[in-house]
């Protein structure tokens, strides 16, 4: 029979009415925190098997951006590099690793937050992440804004920040 059903879009199918679900029970504001949160439990797992796999106990810079544009690959995005120094890294994605199904769901796009800050966070300590622009917000791209430090630019972005665990409270 041809039915356009496999793993990944069950998968893909179930997580967005599991946001639709949540945004509908907790809010939009709730339904974001919760998924950050899921972002950066599942960035930390991922951050821990970048590190062994490079066999370091902390990335670089340059190795972070190299992780978050293997990773987006690994799980279906198309993202570049537009900018990065030592205060932040700038990327855009072509393509949602969700494809269609991250359309007017931006509580989705949290998870990129949250995946990024924790990777991020777990190898400088800090991270903000801002996210411009998104394909889940009708953008023909997404725009991401990792920062590393916080700066005085960091400071006024919107966005979420994450600590490297004996950071926080900093």
């Amino acid at each position: 029979m041809a039915i356009p059903l496999d793993r990944d879009r069950f998968a893909r199918d179930l997580l967005r009415e599991f946001v639709d679900s949540l945004t509908k029970a907790a809010g939009a504001e709730k339904a974001a925190d919760l998924i950050s949160q899921i972002g950066e439990r599942t960035g930390a797992q991922a951050g821990t098997y970048y590190r062994a796999a490079l066999k370091s106990l902390s990335l670089t810079r340059p190795q972070i951006a190299a992780v978050f544009l293997d990773l987006k690959r690994r799980i279906g995005g198309d993202s570049y590099i537009v900018e990065q120094s030592d205060e932040k890294i700038v990327l855009c994605d072509r393509a949602c690793p969700l494809g269609r199904k991250v359309m007017d769901r931006p509580a989705l796009c949290m998870m990129t937050s949250g995946v990024f800050g924790a990777i991020a966070s777990q190898n400088t300590g800090y991270a903000k992440v801002e996210l411009k622009e998104t394909i889940a917000e009708h953008h023909e791209e997404c725009r991401v804004v990792v920062y590393l430090k916080p700066t005085a630019e960091a400071q006024r972005a919107a966005g979420r920040e994450y600590r490297r665990a004996d950071q926080r409270g900093s």
